[in-house]
């Protein structure tokens, strides 16, 4: 896709300062050259919370940074030569963790960008709903997707964009009223400046209001990662039966092999990339059957939106054990017959010096709490899954978004009398899903589920970053969606699996209840604004 397709275009002077910086300036996905590393992270931060494209950005906000010539590529021949006899030569894949690449993909459905921030061993950063209003129609048209496999179906396209156009006619309706509704039960606090204040209600309306966008909306993803890390994304997205993802590996692969060309040969060999591709989409399309034929006629039982579904008893014990260890010169099962025989009050002392005094959340135990993990169901709306989602040195797996398990409608939504719009645009919108499924396109049924409707996924992960993801989640500026969902795992570590005392060590979790979310951060910043002049 052209950048043009969705509203950006650049004239003949611009194109010629993107040059030096950009591997084209006509398409959607491009890659970075030539830019100083911290430019490129700053840039990267930027764009998540900003309506203008990466490119526009570049021009608006950073050229004068790095100036207007090109930056000279040093040795770069000399060194395509080099990692082309160590990589293809002698097969060393460690070499390819070594050239990192930063990629923008831009006009991206919500479902692509889930499929492009699969690897863990890279770094992306994605246009936030949360700070950027989808009230815009660049080029005269609302930014969401229109699948290619609807090419051809006249009826069935025109169904899917009257159906979408209305959930973003009323997602953009209702922001006005919506806000003012806020601003009646939120009053502000005198104390509280006034433009920290109007900031926080906006972000409040925009967390309420992205239920009704549907997962086609279009979003840009700032991608980084190692050359070996983009091999695997191409051929994970080759192997993925969605057009979209198909073509987005075709994209990023062009754009590689204009900076990084040697890490890539083996994308398109028989023996290599062909052959792991077929892999990839055969197991995934066994599996898929498989699980039909079990599962076909059994329903899914009523439960709480977070389950513990598998933990171990023994966990605390086990912990404790391992975090005498490097302080020891016993081995590991002698430690841990130890742990057994002691008091709990005397593990408590080990796990209480382990972590020792934490001023704030980064301040970390080390990996004795690896030793035990915690696998949770959730049933959440699609917003919170988005989020959450992003944690990927954890296992998470996630089922299709479907229309199957209902839907979300707030309670402010309702205090602002727009409960009977918001059921419309749901029904409207699982109405096209039932289509799309009846009329044997079930892999792009997805884009039409606006992210109000709930989605099963599960998060296995072990202590030490159940305390990372439940601190930062359940922060007072955090959305109440997965604050909701992590004040629940918390809890459940604590009562369920009976790891009180790994539990109590998270101690910047946070329960509290707060109405206006990003009041205290908008509070903080603003005021920091007018202390530095």
């Amino acid at each position: 896709m052209t950048a043009a397709a969705f509203g950006e275009t650049f004239t003949e002077h611009e194109r010629e300062l993107l040059a030096p910086y950009f591997s084209n300036s006509d398409r959607a996905v491009f890659a970075l050259t030539n830019l100083p590393e911290l430019v490129k992270a700053a840039l990267f931060a930027r764009y998540s919370r900003s309506p203008k494209s990466l490119r526009r950005l570049f021009l608006d906000e950073f050229l004068d940074q790095v100036g207007a010539d090109a930056a000279p590529t040093v040795g770069a021949q000399r060194a395509e030569r080099l990692f082309e006899r160590v990589f293809l030569e002698y097969g060393d894949d460690s070499v390819a963790q070594l050239a990192g690449v930063h990629v923008a993909c831009e006009g991206v459905s919500n479902v692509a960008t889930k499929l492009l921030e699969w690897g863990r061993l890279m770094s992306y950063l994605e246009q936030s709903t949360r700070y950027i209003p989808y009230t815009d129609r660049p080029g005269g048209q609302w930014r969401y997707l229109v699948p290619a496999e609807l090419e051809g179906r006249r009826d069935l396209a025109t169904r899917f964009r009257t159906v979408l156009d209305n959930a973003f006619a009323t997602y953009a309706g209702a922001m006005a009223p919506l806000k003012t509704h806020l601003e009646r039960v939120n009053p502000r606090d005198p104390a509280v400046p006034e433009a920290a204040h109007a900031r926080a209600l906006h972000a409040r309306a925009l967390d309420l209001l992205r239920g009704l966008l549907p997962a086609a909306t279009r979003s840009n993803v700032g991608v980084f990662g190692s050359a070996q890390a983009y091999e695997l994304l191409v051929l994970r997205l080759r192997a993925h039966p969605l057009a979209e993802a198909q073509d987005l590996a075709e994209a990023i692969l062009a754009e590689l092999r204009t900076v990084v060309p040697a890490f890539m040969d083996r994308v398109d060999r028989p023996d290599r990339g062909v052959e792991w591709t077929g892999y990839l989409r055969d197991t995934r399309t066994s599996t898929e059957a498989l699980a039909r034929s079990l599962a076909d006629g059994l329903a899914a039982e009523d439960r709480p939106e977070v389950t513990l579904t598998d933990f171990d008893p023994e966990g605390e014990v086990k912990v404790v054990a391992a975090a005498l260890y490097a302080s020891s010169r016993l081995p590991d099962d002698q430690l841990l017959a130890l742990a057994r025989s002691m008091p709990a009050a005397a593990r408590a002392e080990v796990l209480a010096a382990y972590v020792g005094e934490r001023r704030n959340r980064r301040h970390k135990p080390g990996r004795a709490f690896e030793r035990t993990s915690y696998r949770f169901d959730v049933l959440g709306d699609y917003g919170a899954f988005r989020d959450l989602q992003r944690h990927r040195l954890l296992t998470l797996e996630w089922q299709q978004l479907s229309t199957a398990h209902g839907y979300v409608l707030p309670e402010d939504v309702v205090g602002a009398g727009l409960a009977t719009a918001w059921r419309e645009v749901m029904e409207g919108c699982a109405a096209l899903h039932a289509e799309l499924v009846e009329a044997e396109l079930p892999a792009i049924a997805p884009y039409a589920v606006p992210m109000a409707f709930r989605i099963r996924f599960s998060m296995q992960m072990n202590a030490r970053e159940a305390m990372h993801v439940l601190e930062l989640r359940t922060a007072p500026h955090g959305h109440p969606s997965y604050r909701r969902v992590c004040q629940a795992m918390h809890r459940l570590i604590a009562e369920r699996a009976g790891h009180r005392a790994i539990a109590q060590a998270m101690g910047f979790v946070n329960h509290e209840q707060v109405a206006l979310e990003r009041l205290q951060a908008e509070t903080r910043a603003e005021r920091k604004k007018h202390a530095g002049g």
